[in-house]
């Protein structure tokens, strides 16, 4: 089972604004097509071929905390981390470094929560159990070490 994944890319000239840095939108563009790559890797895809019912994953929750700008031709990598996993939901933690060029640097952090949902004929949509071969190929990841720290010392007080 599948819980963390990585994806480089580069800032394109296009996702950048007046100032020469990315626009902060194409932040949550990185993070998705990490999303992409990760269910691609899974033999999987976010978009759910249309069934009967037909299923959809919208993000409910999402953010993004700016650390360091990037730049146009910047590399960087995405770490995606399954940070919980429910029945219906998955939401991810992101990391997005800049590798190349040198020195490397955090540039931002973000998470986003999705909810797999089925599209109704009346136009609505309801919450729904994650595909059975989704649920089985992807868990949620243990917490990064400080969280666990956290946690143990969370427990030993009184």
């Amino acid at each position: 089972m599948a819980s963390e994944f990585i994806h480089r890319r580069r800032v394109e000239f296009a996702e950048t604004d007046m100032a020469g840095i990315m626009h902060f939108t194409n932040y949550f563009r990185f993070m998705e097509s990490a999303e992409h790559a990760f269910f691609r890797s899974l033999g999987f895809s976010v978009a759910c071929p249309a069934g009967d019912p037909a299923l959809g994953l919208p993000r409910v929750h999402a953010h993004c905390d700016y650390l360091a700008p990037l730049r146009f031709e910047d590399e960087v990598e995405i770490h995606l981390r399954v940070a919980r996993k429910s029945r219906r939901s998955l939401t991810y933690h992101f990391l997005l470094r800049r590798v190349a060029p040198a020195p490397e640097v955090e540039a931002a952090r973000g998470e986003i929560t999705v909810v797999c949902v089925e599209h109704r004929a009346d136009g609505t949509l309801k919450a729904v159990p994650l595909p059975e071969a989704i649920a089985r190929a992807i868990e949620a990841a243990p917490p990064p070490a400080k969280e666990r720290a956290r946690a143990r010392a969370l427990k030993k007080q009184p």
